[in-house]
């Protein structure tokens, strides 16, 4: 295993898991990111949500699973917000938790380690690593500009803020998986990763993944462009970023391809006060209210707005953010 100093994205044979404007926060959108509305609007799309997760013993492995499907769906709106017992936590945590794990059965890839600083700013910067071995051989190229890069297992974005470096985002090349997190609550000096999820066509090899082609990033726009080895691509842009929730606006340029799912959410849960994710809300269409179900026994649905998080402190992870995917919309959102 190894853990990568400045993160707490500790990986194993297995594991996942304003510019500054001021009040320290990155602003790439003219409107401020409003609250959650019950409200439906006009071009709202409704997506299926799937729930393929399984009940598992081991805090590390990560055994939910809601898949997210819809053949019309072009754009979405994915948030990492802080969870409401934020402003309560003393002391926080994040220590893995390997009992009643067995790690005997994963494939791995050996590789030369390295670590390298391929992209700056005087406010951001990305960090790739390799790993000595990991469970998807690392042939993703990575390109910023005229930099093409290839080989890491890892990519780390990181932003300057309050005098010191703040890692916001990681992302997996070699099978697609991402993290990301707001800028640490008021005066906290660091919050943990929690869930994971997938941008792409989402398929099954061992576990869920999405495979790339090629990734590029333009610094410009703060924009992923990820090209799909199943067929077309997707543009994610950083939107915004501040002390409350980091919100990621992801527009896709077609259907996915055999009906695949076109995001999925990936975290753990063992019990509630031992997860990254313990419940499930939902609003429809139609509905009047929010629904909500435990993670592990949500039915599925039909959704316009989706939250995953916590509402009790958990052993496991304590200042993960909750995850959001909302602003569904179909083929009309590819003109913006």
């Amino acid at each position: 295993m190894f853990w990568l100093k400045g993160t707490d994205t500790l990986r194993t044979r297995f594991d996942r898991r304003d510019f500054l404007l001021g009040a320290g926060s990155l602003s790439l959108a003219s409107n401020a990111v409003a609250e959650p509305a019950v409200n439906e609007t006009p071009d709202e799309l409704q997506v299926r949500v799937e729930n393929n997760s399984v009940p598992e013993l081991c805090a590390e492995k990560d055994n939910i699973e809601l898949d997210f499907i819809s053949p019309r769906l072009r754009h979405m709106q994915i948030q990492a917000v802080h969870p409401s017992y934020i402003n309560t936590i003393v002391s926080d945590r994040w220590a893995p938790d390997w009992s009643s794990c067995d790690l005997s059965h994963d494939p791995k890839f050996f590789a030369q380690a390295r670590r390298r600083t391929f992209w700056e700013t005087p406010e951001f910067w990305m960090t790739g690593y390799t790993f000595p071995s990991f469970w998807r051989p690392n042939d993703v190229s990575i390109r910023v500009g005229d930099t093409v890069e290839k080989g890491f297992h890892l990519i780390q974005l990181w932003m300057w803020h309050r005098e010191r470096a703040e890692e916001i985002m990681v992302f997996y090349p070699p099978d697609g998986y991402w993290r990301i997190r707001p800028l640490p609550f008021e005066d906290m000096r660091w919050t943990a990763y929690g869930s994971s999820f997938l941008v792409g066509p989402v398929e099954t090899q061992e576990r869920p993944i999405v495979a790339f082609e090629e990734i590029i990033f333009e610094p410009d726009t703060r924009s992923f462009i990820l090209k799909f080895k199943r067929g077309g691509q997707a543009r994610v842009v950083i939107k915004n970023i501040d002390q409350d929730r980091l919100t990621l606006d992801v527009g896709f340029s077609d259907a996915m391809p055999g009906g695949r799912p076109f995001a999925a959410l990936r975290s753990m849960y063992a019990m509630q006060t031992m997860s990254d994710a313990a419940i499930v809300a939902w609003r429809s269409k139609r509905g009047k209210g929010w629904e909500e179900a435990p993670v592990i026994r949500f039915p599925g649905a039909s959704a316009t707005e989706v939250w995953v998080g916590r509402h009790l402190p958990s052993r496991h992870n304590l200042s993960a953010p909750d995850m959001v995917f909302s602003k569904f919309e179909g083929e009309a959102a590819k003109e913006r």
